[in-house]
């Protein structure tokens, strides 16, 4: 989340009375993420948070604001989008998509133990199953096609050594994605980017999933591998934390049980998480675009995961 597009009252005072939800009384641009404009939200209602959507269109974000309220419906624990008095969740602010969702409590663990870790695992598990009814179909828009297009983008900002790297996972994974034990995979509504600063605890107590908008259909066991990928690790080096991955994994296990493909494929998938992050971090990084609120991600993170996930063995599944 980031600030692109600035909002202030004087931009809402009209605007916001297609909606129940009272005058505007405060906003605030929220400098986490770089995807979109992000803004906590505050009315005579209660709070909110206001999103303007910079890249996604208004025909691709019906999928992300459907699956969010699918969600909330069955109980899983997701901000729910607010619609106007005509019953519309998706709007338009300065000329751009724009959404309003209802902001969740808490603050985000940032420095997990396996029992938040466990927390995101079983919630993680409930929400793939709850979406297995989900209509609409979109793709994950920063899955293998968007890999393959930025590869060569990127490239030319590495060392020779990250060259090689990614010019080899690169090949490893479009030769993993033909091959029939991914094809086997369990698939549906995915998150995508389940890191610690997209969740929301009480405590202990988990309250929510957020930011939804890199969702897309995919494996469910790539969702796995991007969450392990960030909670369940030493931050310094990308190594695992065996504690909080069997945590994660056993929680994950008792509400939707792996596979025997899942397991066979599990490295596979570590690796791919790793990849795509690292791919986006180095996108952002060497060519960001211009906001109020901005800070692009160290890539050489993910980088680091990716090596990790390729020279060492990893927990089991199950």
């Amino acid at each position: 989340m980031a600030v692109f597009t600035p909002v202030n009252l004087d931009d809402l005072k009209h605007w916001i009375t297609q909606f129940s939800l009272g005058k505007a009384l405060a906003i605030k641009g929220i400098s986490s993420g770089i995807e979109n404009s992000n803004f906590f939200l505050t009315t005579e209602t209660g709070e909110y948070v206001l999103t303007i959507f910079e890249k996604l269109t208004f025909t691709q974000l019906p999928f992300y604001l459907q699956l969010m309220r699918h969600l909330a419906e069955r109980g899983v624990l997701v901000p729910a989008p607010i619609a106007n008095k005509q019953g519309d969740i998706l709007h338009t602010l300065h000329g751009k998509p724009a959404s309003i969702v209802t902001k969740l409590e808490g603050t985000s663990q940032l420095a997990p133990k396996p029992v938040h870790c466990a927390e995101v695992g079983a919630m993680l598990a409930k929400m793939h199953l709850a979406g297995q009814d989900f209509p609409l179909r979109q793709p994950n828009l920063r899955g293998l096609e968007w890999w393959k297009a930025a590869t060569p983008v990127v490239l030319p900002y590495l060392p020779e050594e990250g060259q090689h790297l990614l010019r080899a996972e690169m090949h490893f994974q479009e030769a993993y994605a033909t091959s029939r034990a991914y094809k086997q995979l369990a698939r549906g509504p995915i998150h995508a980017d389940l890191f610690r600063n997209n969740v929301m605890f009480n405590g202990e107590r988990l309250t929510g999933f957020f930011d939804f908008y890199f969702a897309g259909w995919d494996t469910w066991l790539f969702d796995v591998a991007v969450t392990v990928n960030d909670w369940c690790i030493d931050l310094e080096s990308g190594a695992f934390d065996v504690p909080r991955v069997r945590a994660m994994l056993d929680a994950y296990h008792a509400v939707r049980p792996f596979t025997e493909a899942e397991q066979a494929a599990w490295q596979a998938m570590l690796r791919a998480g790793a990849l795509r992050f690292w791919l986006s971090r180095l996108y952002d990084f060497h060519l960001p675009r211009e906001a109020e609120m901005l800070t692009p991600h160290d890539p050489a993170h993910f980088e680091r995961i990716l090596r990790q996930r390729i020279n060492n063995p990893v927990p089991a599944l199950f």
